[in-house]
């Protein structure tokens, strides 16, 4: 049970809690303790340091913009005005939008998860109400009514989240072959080398704008969500090059040797590339589709704000536009939400990866 426990952390990407395991087993209690402190404990005590400086931080911005106004107050109408815009500040009329504390971002997460559920139950409301009506528009050949009432933030990392997986498998079956065709044929590497140096750089913006102005005139007679469909066709463009440029040098990298063997066994093409390359070049390739899903949900926030795409761009953008008392702390949420997800995204890739190539990542 113990090393079946082990192996399941090592495979998920938390070995860092192997000691716990290994101290409930009773198994070399000083060492393991003493390896506890370091991948936990010590940690945990720079969670509680970060948090402790937040507060501070953020309570000296909010008191250096508080006092900023009073003594605007104090210069234009005297004391009267500074008691008038106290009062407008302890009611919120006046907000004073600094850096949040950490308390405040708590409090607008939960504000965030109670305002899904008030919007879920407005939705299934709506679907029980136009059920009957849509089940008759379906047999004369309509299309149904559909909600059409403002996504809430969970619907929101729902919607991002299908992007860059969108946007994933998009730069996975675009980099992953060209990469084998480039790395196969030298002649060919060296040929297209300057087109892949020269767009690897290129902004995510930029990149949307092109696949923007493409899309745009090719779904002129579409009538889904052509929102959807340029945000992850950006994505995945930008997101690709890791992936091409690691499964490329993977498959020039392979050893000889293996060519070798291939060449004495009379293998043929497809033989050669699903026998001896590809299982030799696994190890890089997703080592570059691992960075690619970072990079994908990194550029995926600048792209939906682009857009105008439901997802988490577009929340953070409106947010900071919106400029309500929670709004910055909203936007805090999010931050950490989208860093969780990063992280999630990368751990899930790691076992992939663990699990396609039996090598340690």
């Amino acid at each position: 049970m113990k090393d079946k426990s082990i192996n399941l952390l090592n495979f998920v990407g938390l070995g860092i809690f192997e000691p716990v395991v290994r101290l409930a087993s009773g198994e070399e209690v000083k060492k393991n303790l003493s390896q506890l402190m370091k991948s936990i404990v010590f940690p945990i005590l720079s969670i509680l340091l970060f948090l402790l400086l937040w507060h501070v931080g953020a309570n000296a911005l909010y008191n250096t913009e508080k006092e900023f106004k009073i003594e605007s107050a104090r210069e234009s109408g005297g004391e009267a005005a500074v008691k008038r815009e106290l009062a407008r500040i302890d009611s919120g009329e006046s907000s004073i939008n600094s850096l949040p504390s950490p308390i405040a971002v708590v409090g607008a997460f939960k504000t965030l998860i109670a305002d899904h559920k008030e919007i879920s139950a407005k939705k299934s409301a709506f679907l029980e109400k136009t059920a009957a009506m849509n089940e008759k528009r379906e047999a004369q050949g309509l299309a149904p009514i559909t909600y059409t009432g403002r996504p809430s933030f969970i619907d929101q990392v729902l919607t991002s989240l299908k992007t860059v997986f969108a946007g994933f498998f998009l730069a996975l079956f675009l980099a992953v072959p060209i990469g084998m065709i480039l790395g196969l044929s030298e002649s060919l590497r060296a040929s297209f080398n300057w087109l892949i140096q020269i767009f690897k750089p290129v902004s995510p913006v930029v990149w949307f704008l092109l696949v923007y102005m493409i899309v745009k005139s090719l779904t002129l007679t579409y009538d889904g969500d052509v929102s959807f469909i340029i945000s992850f066709i950006a994505v995945g463009l930008c997101a690709m090059w890791a992936t091409l440029v690691n499964t490329t040098l993977g498959v020039s990298s392979v050893d000889q040797d293996y060519i070798n063997v291939a060449k004495v066994l009379n293998l043929s093409v497809g033989q050669k590339v699903f026998k001896i390359v590809l299982p030799s070049a696994f190890p890089l390739i997703f080592t570059g589709l691992r960075i690619t899903v970072s990079v994908a949900w990194m550029v995926l926030i600048a792209i939906e704000l682009l857009s105008q795409s439901p997802g988490l761009g577009t929340f953070v953008w409106e947010e900071f536009q919106n400029g309500a008392n929670d709004s910055n702390a909203k936007i805090i949420a999010a931050m950490f939400v989208i860093g969780i997800i990063g992280f999630l995204l990368d751990r899930l890739m790691f076992s992939v990866q663990k699990l396609m190539t039996f090598t340690e990542a």
